[in-house]
């Protein structure tokens, strides 16, 4: 996987296409590629804002204030115009970012207690039945980070060493082959020599797990 790190990047996009979205009075999304986006976004969209802004009124005589680019986005976002670009920093909007982005992610590693679970039905069957070998979450999205295709929107720091992440799959499908393959031969592998998961001390669960990655 890719890392998109907020706290390295500096998001562009065109001056033209965000006053274009900001007049058009609709719900928009930024993405992290500076594009304007629509909901219904796309199941892998990540985005850095949503908002709609309603048209200035004119009261009386009074001339509407001209639109304020670098705050029009909101307090969170760091914005810049450069001539026809705008600059975009989110990296201290990363709270609304997350809220943004969980429904769409296919896990979240964004708090303290780690990844607890997977979006997708089939690859959380999969975690669900890995864990009553010790086989944890954390143990599947490394491999996951490791050998898929996909990107790990994130906020990563070294000094002093901060991360917080969403995880988002490209392919699903071929994450849950590899990781079923690497489950089954790491699970046959206690099986057949640790005592402790020998299959006659398999509790029922244990047990279920076992057959469900074809290891008895």
């Amino acid at each position: 996987m890719k890392k998109f790190n907020l706290f390295n990047e500096i998001i562009v996009m065109s001056k033209k296409e965000l006053l274009q979205a900001i007049n058009s009075g609709k719900t928009f999304g930024i993405n992290i590629h500076g594009k304007v986006v629509f909901p219904p976004y796309a199941d892998n969209e990540m985005l850095i804002y949503e908002g709609a802004h309603s048209a200035t009124q004119n009261i009386g005589i009074a001339m509407p204030k001209p639109l304020d680019l670098e705050t029009a986005l909101g307090k969170d976002l760091r914005v810049v115009i450069d001539d026809e670009r705008v600059l975009i920093k989110a990296a201290p909007a990363w709270q609304s970012i997350i809220k943004l982005n969980v429904p769409r992610a296919s896990y979240d590693d964004t708090t303290g207690d780690g990844i607890s679970e997977f979006s997708d039905k089939n690859l959380e069957d999969l975690g669900w039945h890995a864990t009553e070998f010790n086989i944890s979450y954390r143990d599947l999205v490394e491999i996951i980070e490791e050998k898929c295709e996909g990107t790990l929107l994130c906020i990563e720091q070294d000094e002093p060493y901060q991360f917080s992440g969403l995880g988002f799959i490209e392919e699903h499908e071929k994450s849950y082959e590899l990781l079923y393959s690497y489950c089954q031969e790491k699970v046959k592998d206690l099986i057949q020599n640790d005592e402790n998961f020998a299959k006659e001390n398999l509790t029922d669960d244990e047990l279920e797990a076992a057959e469900y990655f074809k290891a008895v």
